[in-house]
């Protein structure tokens, strides 16, 4: 917040109790995560700023918390907007009522689709929302030379936005192969950030080739899954994140690591939340919630969300509740839910209700009509028997890890099809960036599909469309309605589509409200199981990570099948 003279003045004047406050927040349990206690009194605010914390009586706007508790608002560390598939106008209304008021982001989800002019519209989209949404600039785009992307981002190309007010650095460094193989463009881009921050990504990595990836300059990492991974991170100068999100759920495994020594290198934040975990759990709220109900103290538990994420980023006078910081403010009395929450001394969210609007951001082509596929035809779904067996990605619960599992295919007059008794369903990736008209096609293990088929144009990270079906004709179908409706979600079966979501923004989000997308997302959850006869939980998060071909272990890109342990495409066929 800018300040002049003036300003500056009324706030000393407010500190000193000679003036009134503008804001005054009466008879709070106020957090304190600089001593990591809990102490009672007032705290007055002037020019959106925290003046004093004691005892006060005269302000303006009055709030008697009547022994609530008052802590900083929260910051997300790492984050992706677009997996809660809401533009930033409505992200901002679905996790300010929950009382983060801070989001450090990675926009590489759009950038894959729409690349620089994607990263600009995400920026600009949140350019008048009641938080600070910063940016970590995409790092790999497209993540890996395994798939075919709608953008590709090289070193000069972040150039142009390295100097942006809201941009502080490099996003999660994916290629750790091409770090620790010294690829020059890699080495270029973490050259282009070495004065800024480098954020991390490197799944299971450890010993030596830990050091060569952390001897580049990077500081931190949100993919430790267990304690011996976060304990030599950590013993090695990273930060850890601890996330909490919708797939993948690391709080409770990392807390043993977590002590008097350690927790002042860690953080929360959520990577990948989507909209119905966003109503039934929370944001990083949730995390805390988690920390707390595990023996963590509160004033600790927060300190993880405000302090220590304010301390890594650089962020000055923000995450505590003390003098001259910023009136980034939530009060509660449990952790489900925030009754007040106030940005720069504005008040902005009541009992989970957001006290603001904002109006749609404006769009340009980049982000609306993206998805291009040359023809879907039958051709292009027919696997002909080449061989006794066949590799079948083998899905996990609550896992976005996936196994090479081997099984003999079903096969009908000369073709491989889906075997829904054994549970080996056909899956396939349309290309549709670039109408180049590939297709590949698999077989997945683990979803329980009887009938049907379903399709997503959400497959991480280069966002191709992704579908699994029991026939191809129900196939082509949810893949030909993603294509007339700019992207989403379908759903077809005997023939029809019965149901889907449409995301026209880069077929990632919507301009929906949380409540709204929560609800269609509850519904295509339904048809899936019903009609569809599903039995995974949530088949289209499940679908959206089969593309990811930097988490092992055998995963499908528009290209073909990928084992990401070699980092190397891998024939259908065993022998």
């Amino acid at each position: 917040m800018e300040l002049d003279r003036k300003k500056l003045s009324n706030i000393i004047d407010v500190a000193r109790r000679r003036r009134a406050a503008d804001v005054l927040i009466k008879n709070a349990k106020i957090i304190n995560v600089f001593n990591e206690s809990i102490e009672e009194g007032d705290i007055a605010i002037a020019e959106g700023v925290i003046a004093g914390v004691g005892r006060y009586d005269e302000g303006n706007v009055v709030y008697n918390v009547d022994g609530a508790f008052v802590s900083p608002s929260f910051i997300d560390s790492h984050m992706h907007i677009e997996s809660t598939m809401l533009i930033p106008t409505e992200f901002a209304k679905a996790v300010v009522p929950l009382g983060t008021t801070t989001a450090v982001v990675d926009p590489h989800e759009i950038a894959n689709v729409a690349g620089i002019p994607g990263i600009q519209f995400m920026i600009n989209a949140s350019n008048n929302v009641p938080m600070d949404i910063y940016f970590m600039l995409s790092s790999c785009v497209p993540a890996t030379n395994l798939e075919t992307s709608g953008a590709t981002l090289y070193a000069e190309d972040l150039a142009v936005l390295k100097n942006h007010k809201r941009v502080l650095g490099l996003a999660e460094m994916m290629n750790y192969p091409g770090v620790i193989n010294k690829d020059p463009e890699i080495l270029d881009k973490i050259l282009l950030f070495r004065d800024g921050i480098i954020d991390g990504h490197s799944p299971t990595l450890s010993g030596y080739e830990l050091n060569a990836y952390l001897s580049a300059g990077i500081l931190a990492d949100h993919e430790c899954t267990t304690k011996e991974e976060a304990f030599e991170k950590l013993s090695k100068g990273m930060w850890i994140m601890m996330r909490e999100g919708s797939v993948t759920r690391d709080v409770r495994n990392l807390l043993p690591v977590l002590n008097d020594k350690t927790k002042h290198r860690f953080l929360l934040c959520t990577d990948d939340k989507h909209p119905e975990d966003l109503i039934s759990e929370g944001h990083i709220n949730f995390a805390i919630k988690l920390l707390f109900e595990s023996g963590i103290p509160l004033p600790t538990s927060i300190r993880l969300a405000t302090l220590n994420p304010s301390l890594f980023f650089g962020f000055r006078r923000k995450g505590g509740i003390a003098p001259g910081y910023a009136a980034d403010i939530v009060v509660f009395e449990n952790l489900n839910k925030m009754d007040l929450v106030f940005k720069d001394g504005n008040l902005v969210a009541k009992d989970g209700v957001p006290l603001f609007d904002v109006e749609e951001p404006k769009h340009d082509d980049a982000v609306k009509n993206t998805i291009n596929i040359k023809v879907a035809t039958f051709e292009k779904l027919k696997v002909p028997l080449k061989g006794k067996r066949i590799r079948v990605i083998g899905l996990r619960h609550d896992s976005i890890v996936t196994d090479e599992l081997v099984f003999e295919p079903r096969v009908d007059n000369g073709l491989l099809v889906s075997d829904t008794e054994r549970d080996i369903i056909k899956i396939a990736v349309f290309e549709r960036h670039k109408a180049t008209g590939k297709v590949s096609v698999g077989f997945i293990h683990g979803l329980g599909l009887k009938k049907g088929a379903f399709a997503t144009s959400i497959a991480h990270d280069s966002h191709n469309i992704i579908v699994a079906g029991e026939n191809d004709k129900d196939m082509l179908l949810s893949v030909s309605q993603l294509e007339a409706m700019g992207g989403g979600i379908s759903i077809a079966k005997d023939g029809v589509v019965i149901d889907y979501l449409a995301l026209p923004y880069g077929g990632l989000m919507t301009n929906r409200s949380v409540y709204e997308v929560a609800e269609v997302l509850k519904r295509l959850h339904k048809v899936a199981h019903e009609e569809l006869g599903v039995s995974y939980p949530d088949p289209f998060m499940a679908l959206a990570f089969m593309h990811l071909a930097v988490i092992p272990k055998l995963k499908i890109t528009d290209s073909g099948l990928v084992d990401v342990e070699k980092f190397s495409f891998v024939d259908l066929f065993v022998e």
